[in-house]
């Protein structure tokens, strides 16, 4: 990559972020749905084609601030300890997230946070790209666990797609209801306990259904926290 090439391409990364992060500003301040595309681009003094050429529709401007997870899980199986079963990495990893308040886990109650959660989970609109979204999560998962997988072929990968689903809802699932906690009045602290618990049964059900293939258990591997 030459100066001059990787300069354009700073630029560009630059001016996504600037048009994703004013359009959650008057998102949050507006209402998603009284913004509108023209607003965003005139705020950012670029063209309407010019932000369509950087974010295919009005939710992808909101939806960028989580598409750096995109891929998360499949990367969490792929770089998963060596005796590592592929859900005992993703239940450690998600475990892990809920520790760290993640706001990928729905369990964060910083204001600005809560407002973008409030937001996501309240708008149509963008629950439904969300599942676009969640559909790219599968796939790349799918790929991940299919490696992982001996007993899997090249030619049926209908288990790993099949689990990689599963997994995928689960985590949707999870952070909604702890979005639920913290709108109920819960501080994040106090859902904490709550929110492992509810992640333990979830992976549970998970090992239940998968654990031949992808949840074996492994010796010196903990299957709970």
């Amino acid at each position: 990559m030459t100066d001059e090439t990787g300069l354009r391409e700073r630029k560009k990364q630059r001016t996504r972020q600037a048009l994703s992060d004013t359009a959650i500003e008057l998102f949050l301040k507006h209402g998603f749905d009284q913004v509108s595309v023209a607003d965003v681009a005139a705020a950012v003094e670029v063209s309407k084609p010019t932000l369509f050429r950087y974010f295919p529709a009005k939710e992808d401007l909101a939806l960028h601030r989580i598409a750096d997870h995109q891929g998360e899980a499949a990367r969490v199986v792929a770089c998963r300890a060596a005796g590592q079963s592929p859900l005992g990495a993703l239940r450690a990893h998600y475990h892990a997230r809920l520790d760290a308040h993640d706001p990928i886990t729905g369990l964060n109650d910083h204001p600005v946070v809560r407002a973008f959660n409030d937001m996501l989970y309240g708008t149509p609109s963008l629950l439904a790209r969300l599942v676009r979204y969640a559909e790219r999560d599968e796939e790349l998962l799918a790929e991940a666990l299919a490696e992982a997988d001996e007993a899997e072929t090249a030619a049926d990968g209908l288990t790993a797609r099949l689990a990689a689903a599963q997994i995928i809802t689960v985590h949707q699932r999870l952070a909604q209801e702890n979005w639920r906690k913290l709108a109920a009045g819960d501080t994040a602290a106090d859902a904490l306990p709550e929110a492992h618990a509810d992640a333990e049964l979830a992976f549970d059900l998970l090992g239940a259904g998968l654990s031949a293939r992808y949840a074996p258990k492994l010796p010196g591997e903990a299957t709970s926290r």
